[in-house]
């Protein structure tokens, strides 16, 4: 039996690359639905389904303005993200520090 996920989650609403597109647009600047859509091959209900996983998150964030919604990034929210991706920093500093003393030994 497969569980659905009862609470959102970050990492799967960033799994998408439509979604992590639009993270991107909107750290640009807050848009309409339609000013999102724009860059992409997909209909606007198609983006408004990948806006509803993005809020689902907390990752994205809209206000009504008349008859338009604007969104806007929710950075915050990436901060599981970054703790997460920062856990392996420490592997990457080491194999630089390696490939480094490599480059350092065969040099002339």
């Amino acid at each position: 039996m497969v569980r659905l996920r009862e609470t959102p989650d970050v990492f799967h609403a960033i799994s998408d690359p439509t979604r992590r597109r639009i993270l991107d647009l909107l750290g640009e600047g807050d848009r309409t639905v339609s000013e999102i859509a724009r860059p992409f091959r997909i209909s606007q209900p198609g983006v408004s389904q990948h806006l509803r996983v993005l809020r689902d998150a907390n990752l994205v964030r809209q206000k009504r303005i008349g008859r338009f919604r604007r969104y806007r990034l929710h950075a915050p929210a990436l901060r599981e993200v970054y703790d997460w991706v920062g856990h392996y920093d420490r592997f990457w500093d080491e194999k630089l520090k390696t490939l480094g003393k490599y480059m350092e030994k065969d040099k002339p």
